[in-house]
C-alpha cells in the first residue's frame, strides 16, 4: 500500500535529497531572483546613465552638424544612422550583461548550480487536471498566495504613503527650471525605487529560509520509504552474503601465491589446507596466510611440495583454523597451543634436516578446544527416565 501524506513524518535523507537535485528539484526562491534582477539593473542604471547619456549627447551633437558635402552625400546620413544605432546597441547590450549576471547569480544563491534536462522534458503527468487541482491547495500554493497577497498590501501602503508625503514637492517642480526639475525628478525616482527594492529584499529574506522548509516538507518519507531505501542502498542480504563469498573465495584464490612464504601446511587431509607463518620479530601470533577447501587445498599441498614447504595431517586443527581464522590475520588466541605444538614439531624437523639434532617422531596431534572445530556434532540431550507409577 502506498504511503500516504499523513504518514511522512520523517525528514529526507540525504539520498533522497540528492535524487531530487538530480532530478533538478531544489529550493529556488523567486523573490530572491527579483530582486537580484531589479537590484542589478537600478545599480547598473545609475552607474551606466551618466555616461550613456553622455555619449549619446556627443554622437547627437556630431550627427546634427551638416555642411555642403554632407548634404550632398546621401551615403553619410545612413553611416551617422548606423553609428548612432551602434552606440545605443552597445549601451543596451552591456546592460544586459550586467542584469543577466545577476539574474544567474541570485539563482545560484536560492538553490545552487543544477545540471539537469528532466524538468524540460516532456511528462504526461503534468496534463492531469486532477493533479493539477489537488496543487492548488498545497503547502507551497498556499505559503506564495499568502506571501503575494502581504507584498502587494505592503507596497500598496507604502507607494500611498511616499506619494502622500512628497506629493507637494512634486507638484512644485512645475515651478523652476527644467533642468534643477529634472534634477529633483531623478532624485524622487531613485528614492521610490530604493523603498521598493527594500520590500523586497525584506520579502527575499523571509522566503529564502520558507522555500527551504517547503521543499523538504514535499520531500519527507514515510517510515516504509525509509525502510526501503535503507535496503535499497544496503542491498540484500542474501546478496550481500553471496559477494562477501565470492571476495573470500577471490583472496583465497590469490593466497595461493603466499603458500611458498609458510612455515607448514595444515590438511583436512584434502578437504581442508590451512598455511601457517610465523615471524617472531614482526609477529605477535602465527598467521594463516592462506587457506582453502576441496580443490584450492589440494592446489595449496602441490604448490607446498614444489617449494619444500611441510605439509601435516591434523583435520580438527586445520578444520579450526579454516573457520575461526582470517587471511593475513593472527590466529584465535584460543589456538594458540595447539598452534605453538605444531611449530615446536617444525622447528626440531628443520633442525634435524640441517644436522642439528635427531630426527622427531611422529608429527603432534594437538587438542582442539571444544566447539571450534565445525564438524563437531553435540551430542543430543539425553532422555530423562519417566516416573513409574506409584
Amino acid at each position: 500500500m502506498e504511503s500516504s501524506s499523513q504518514d511522512r513524518n520523517l525528514p529526507a535523507s540525504p539520498r533522497k535529497l540528492q535524487r531530487a537535485k538530480e532530478d533538478g528539484q531544489v529550493a529556488r526562491s523567486r523573490d530572491l531572483g527579483h530582486l537580484a534582477v531589479l537590484g542589478g539593473g537600478a545599480v547598473a542604471l545609475m552607474v551606466l546613465a551618466p555616461r550613456m547619456f553622455g555619449e549619446l549627447r556627443l554622437a547627437f551633437m556630431q550627427q546634427l552638424s551638416f555642411n555642403a558635402d554632407t548634404v550632398l552625400e546621401a551615403g553619410t546620413m545612413v553611416e551617422r544612422l548606423q553609428l548612432m544605432a551602434l552606440t545605443g546597441l552597445i549601451g543596451c547590450l552591456i546592460f544586459a550583461a550586467i542584469v543577466s549576471v545577476a539574474a544567474v547569480l541570485g539563482t545560484l544563491a536560492s538553490g545552487g548550480w543544477v545540471l539537469s534536462t528532466k524538468p524540460i522534458m516532456p511528462d504526461l503527468t503534468r496534463l492531469d487536471p486532477l493533479q493539477g487541482f489537488k496543487g492548488l491547495f498545497s503547502k507551497k500554493k498556499l505559503a506564495e498566495t499568502v506571501k503575494l497577497g502581504f507584498i502587494a498590501f505592503f507596497i500598496l501602503l507604502l507607494a500611498a504613503a511616499f506619494i502622500y508625503s512628497t506629493l507637494p514637492s512634486v507638484a512644485a517642480l512645475v515651478m523652476q527650471p527644467s533642468v534643477s526639475a529634472l534634477a529633483q525628478m531623478f532624485d524622487w525616482l531613485i528614492a521610490g525605487c530604493g523603498l521598493l527594492l527594500a520590500v523586497i529584499l525584506l520579502v527575499a529574506l523571509i522566503d529564502v529560509p520558507l522555500q527551504l522548509f517547503l521543499h523538504k516538507s514535499e520531500l519527507k518519507m514515510s517510515l516504509k520509504e525509509m525502510r526501503d531505501e535503507h535496503k535499497e542502498s544496503e542491498g540484500n542480504p542474501q546478496m550481500k552474503g553471496q559477494r562477501r563469498q565470492k571476495a573470500r573465495e577471490i583472496a583465497q584464490r590469490k593466497s595461493v601465491q603466499s603458500v611458498p612464504k609458510a612455515d607448514f601446511i595444515l590438511m583436512n587431509p584434502t578437504h581442508y589446507a590451512v598455511a601457517i607463518k610465523y615471524d617472531e620479530k614482526t609477529m605477535a601470533a602465527p598467521r594463516v596466510i592462506s587457506k582453502g577447501a576441496d580443490l584450492l587445498a589440494l592446489k595449496i599441498r602441490d604448490v607446498a611440495k614444489a617449494h619444500e614447504v611441510p605439509v601435516l595431517q591434523s583435520p580438527v586443527l586445520a578444520r579450526a583454523l579454516y573457520a575461526h581464522a582470517e587471511l593475513d590475520q593472527d590466529i584465535p588466541a584460543s589456538l594458540y597451543t595447539a598452534v605453538a605444538q605444531v611449530l615446536a614439531y617444525i622447528y626440531r624437523l628443520r633442525a634435524a634436516m640441517q644436522g642439528h639434532g635427531p630426527m622427531p617422531g611422529e608429527p603432534p596431534q594437538p587438542q582442539v578446544p571444544p566447539g571450534l572445530d565445525p564438524h563437531e556434532r553435540k551430542a543430543p540431550p539425553m532422555a530423562q527416565p519417566t516416573p513409574s507409577a506409584a
